[in-house]
């Protein structure tokens, strides 16, 4: 007979900001009217609506013609346990900068091609140049750093046809797809697009997919069937390090301190 697996202790969190578990909230919206106390009072029981008690209206400001900016603190009594929450995560150890190149140069023996581009319609390219640029951010250097790495950033607005085209003439292991605009999901059908084209090639199973932008998350990603999704606060060395990761598991060289997260 199976025994039922035994059940984690709840880990219930509450929001706070003077206290721990005060359950403080601060958010902000616009309502379409002009600054005053009837707009104050709109924006107060909007916040009751929303749940919240103990309300105030901290800032309200004209943000347009016939429009209000608030700032509204408030109390609520929403909890949730930690220990019920399963999210998929990116699996790697993270290694440094150094270790990272040897462990690549040693299992691998060649350099890794990695393309990354704004596809589409998109033209925000702060996101992929943080990633792949040298310089990259926050003291964290980007792909092209790396002599692991033949890393090429495509820039932005690139037709997903012309992405899977440079991937097969690049021979290229990894490609990083950055996604920003998001009005109607169209960051969702130009994801999908782009793996569509690559199928056409037939090069998804070869290449690590790695999707990003600052509505991408790992579960997301693999919905739309890429390997991994990277989302806001993102760091190269993350990326760098599920790479290198990926791409040996794919020979058949990856070791323990890469592939067990």
């Amino acid at each position: 007979m199976t025994r039922p697996a035994p059940s984690r202790p709840s880990e219930l969190v509450r929001p706070y900001g003077d206290r721990r578990d005060d359950g403080v909230v601060q958010l902000s919206f616009v309502l379409p009217v002009t600054p005053g106390d009837r707009a104050r009072e709109a924006a107060t029981q909007v916040a009751r609506k929303m749940g919240l008690s103990g309300i105030h209206v901290a800032a309200m400001e004209k943000a347009a013609e016939g429009y209000s900016f608030f700032v509204v603190y408030g109390h609520t009594d929403a909890a949730v346990d930690l220990a019920a929450i399963d999210v998929p995560e990116v699996k790697s150890r993270k290694l440094g900068f150094d270790e990272l190149n040897a462990l690549a140069a040693r299992d691998l023996g060649r350099r890794i091609v990695v393309l990354g581009a704004c596809t589409g319609s998109d033209a925000h390219a702060v996101g992929i140049d943080a990633i792949m640029n040298m310089k990259g951010f926050a003291g964290d250097y980007g792909l092209e750093r790396y002599p692991a790495f033949d890393a090429r950033n495509l820039g932005s607005q690139v037709e997903n046809a012309a992405l899977a085209r440079a991937c097969r003439e690049a021979g290229a292991d990894a490609v990083l797809v950055s996604q920003v605009v998001t009005q109607r999901d169209v960051h969702k059908e130009n994801a999908r697009a782009f793996l569509d084209e690559l199928g056409k090639l037939g090069l998804r199973d070869r290449v690590v997919c790695i999707l990003g932008g600052p509505r991408i998350d790992h579960r997301l990603a693999l919905e739309l069937g890429y390997d991994a999704g990277f989302g806001p606060g993102t760091k190269p060395s993350d990326v760098a390090n599920y790479i290198v990761g990926r791409v040996l598991e794919k020979a058949g060289k990856a070791p323990t301190e890469v592939r067990d997260g």
